[in-house]
């Protein structure tokens, strides 16, 4: 199976590279941007198409917001064009005011917000013209690299003593970018061999949890790493963030129909972060080491 992956430096992509290096059943093409033609495709013959999130559009200019949804509807344009599957993840912050219960995939977004209001119109139009997609709606990600990674912002901030602010009254999923790469393949190997289950899934952590209290634990299990190494840092603090100041906003997403229709477990989150903290002391010990014996890091 041939995929084309759009926005080489997004931290989805890069995800992707690393499962698909593991297998013998998948190759990658990685483009820098997300511009891609009827043509490219053609030459390229890839078996589907991948689009990164916007992993914080509610933070994000108009102006991105827009290029990104106009992208996406030029590369349907080209994958109905050459009749290759479609696969375009979003944020859940499409889901703007959250819901008391799990939302399920047949829930679709209406926000308030024009520049999310922009997304889903894109959303809309994939589902009415294009059969062959699969629009995954994704907790927030998390890596250790790539753009929109969030948890290597955390810890550059924790480790350089800056104070790291975080909302303690929004509830979602953290996701692992490594463990949404990993399904992604699982999915549409399972579409190559006939599977045709196309349509929206829900795709996020298990354990719904608040920005903060997320934050807290990367600060408590950072410090336990790299005290573990002997290493001693004074880390930046947490400054609890209130918006709702009624109640929590929730946006946590039911991932039943993705285990139903393809096995796909969610993963905790909890040893996920621990797992890339182990990636990251790695990479931080070797640097040091390089920079030791005087080699370029």
């Amino acid at each position: 199976m041939k995929l084309l992956i759009l926005d080489a430096g997004h931290c989805l992509s890069l995800a992707l590279a690393r499962e698909a290096s593991r297998r013998a059943d998948t190759e990658l093409v990685i483009e820098q941007g997300l511009a891609v033609s009827p043509s490219q495709l053609q030459a390229i013959a890839p078996d589907a198409v991948l689009i990164p999130p916007l992993a914080h559009p509610l933070s994000m200019t108009p102006a991105e917001v827009k290029a990104h949804a106009d992208a996406v509807d030029r590369c349907v344009d080209a994958c109905q064009a050459q009749d290759v599957a479609l696969v375009w993840c979003v944020s859940d912050q499409l889901y703007e005011e959250g819901f008391d219960s799990p939302i399920d995939e047949h829930v679709v977004p209406a926000p308030r917000d024009e520049c999310l209001r922009r997304l889903v119109q894109t959303g809309d139009r994939i589902r009415a013209e294009y059969h062959r997609h699969l629009i995954v709606r994704l907790g927030p990600l998390f890596a250790v690299e790539g753009s929109h990674a969030w948890l290597s912002e955390i810890i550059d901030s924790f480790v350089t003593g800056q104070t790291v602010r975080a909302a303690e009254d929004v509830v979602f999923c953290p996701t692992s970018a490594d463990a949404v790469a990993m399904a992604l393949i699982g999915m549409l190997q399972q579409q190559a061999c006939g599977a045709d289950a196309w349509g929206a899934y829900h795709l996020a952590g298990t354990e719904p949890v608040s920005a903060f209290t997320f934050t807290s634990m990367v600060r408590t299990q950072l410090a336990t790493h790299l005290e573990g190494r002997g290493e001693h840092i004074d880390l930046g603090e947490i400054q609890a963030l209130n918006h709702h100041h009624d109640a929590k906003l929730r946006r946590v997403l039911n991932c039943r129909r993705v285990l139903d229709v393809f096995g796909v477990h969610q993963k905790p989150w909890r040893l996920e972060v621990g797992r890339m903290l182990d990636a990251w002391c790695l990479t931080r010990d070797q640097q040091r080491d390089d920079v030791g014996t005087g080699e370029s890091v």
